[in-house]
Formats: structure tokens, C-alpha cells, sequence
């Protein structure tokens, strides 16, 4: 087990049936695996015109632990295969993680 604090994790909310883009996109840059989970959204017309894009309640959301020297790589590969001018319309989201244990990351 290993103690890392140069942790970052990325959240990922895309539409159903499109988390593979994700994860291919993430693991071709290096990230070692992720979590997938199905989600519900409640998007609205305010939203639909902010993004300009329709949005589709059903949603899965992929979590990613990468180290703070690939998240950038990640993002953008993920961005580019499945971002919001894409089918799976993703939205991505990173945040510090002050520290984990377990596996090596990265």
C-alpha cells in the first residue's frame, strides 16, 4: 500500500452508453483503470442554452485517479474523444485529492 498526496481525481459526467470513449481516451494516456456508475441528471432549458446542447437525463459518471503530472494529458484526451462536441456530450471536472491509500497510481 502506498500514501500519495500528488493525487488528483477527475470526474467525468457523460451520456449513457459513452464511458468507453472516456476510459480509452484516459487509459491511452496513461491512467491505470476508473470507476464507472449509471446516473440520472435533471438538466433544464437554462442549461440547454448555456451549453448549447440538449441534454439527456440518463447519464453515467466515470472517476479517475491519476497522478498531478497526467491529469492534463487525461483531460484533454477525454475532451477531445468525448467532450462537449461530441455524441457524449462530457462534461469533465478535476479536484485535489489531499491523499489516498492503496494501490500505486500512475
Amino acid at each position: 500500500m502506498e500514501k500519495r498526496s500528488n493525487v488528483e481525481l477527475i470526474f467525468c459526467i457523460i451520456n449513457s452508453g459513452f464511458s468507453d470513449l472516456v476510459m480509452d481516451a484516459a487509459k491511452r494516456e496513461g491512467a491505470t483503470g476508473g470507476t464507472i456508475f449509471h446516473a440520472r441528471g435533471t438538466g433544464n432549458q437554462e442549461m440547454e442554452k448555456f451549453f448549447g446542447i440538449s441534454i439527456t437525463p440518463e447519464k453515467e459518471v466515470v472517476l479517475i485517479v491519476v497522478t498531478s503530472d497526467q491529469k492534463d494529458r487525461i483531460v484533454s484526451a477525454i475532451y477531445k474523444d468525448a467532450g462537449l462536441d461530441t455524441k457524449g456530450q462530457g462534461i469533465i471536472v478535476t479536484l485535489p485529492v489531499s491523499s489516498v491509500i492503496g494501490p500505486k497510481i500512475g
